[in-house]
């Protein structure tokens, strides 16, 4: 569904991950993606200039995140979450392969509901 109102697959995936990790570097949406670096980059760029997420220099990395300030955040945040929440265990682990910090040995990368 995402795919269609944002008008492809990797805009909609790049979505879910931001939702996902709450701030994220472009490099760790690529590796889950598999997808260029480059490409995903300009995705990133498009939404910042159209104002939906912001980002900031973290060391040398640029991490981006929703726009808390942009009155089209809260009500496509929503959306991102009736989609996210529609997804299977299997699916987020497949989507969301990155690990922000070390987990526990034996211990699920997405917790079932």
């Amino acid at each position: 569904m995402l795919e269609t109102i944002f008008g492809n697959e990797t805009v909609a995936a790049i979505l879910l991950n931001i939702y996902h990790y709450e701030a994220i570097h472009a490099r760790a949406i690529a590796r889950n993606l598999g997808k260029v670096h480059g490409g995903i980059v300009h995705q990133l760029d498009r939404l910042e200039a159209g104002g939906l997420l912001v980002s900031k220099e973290v060391g040398r990395t640029r991490v981006y995140s929703f726009n808390p300030k942009s009155a089209y955040t809260a009500p496509i945040i929503k959306i991102i979450q009736i989609t996210y929440d529609a997804l299977p265990v299997k699916a987020k682990e497949k989507l969301f392969a990155e690990r922000t910090r070390p987990r526990a040995k034996n211990k699920p990368v997405i917790k079932e509901k």
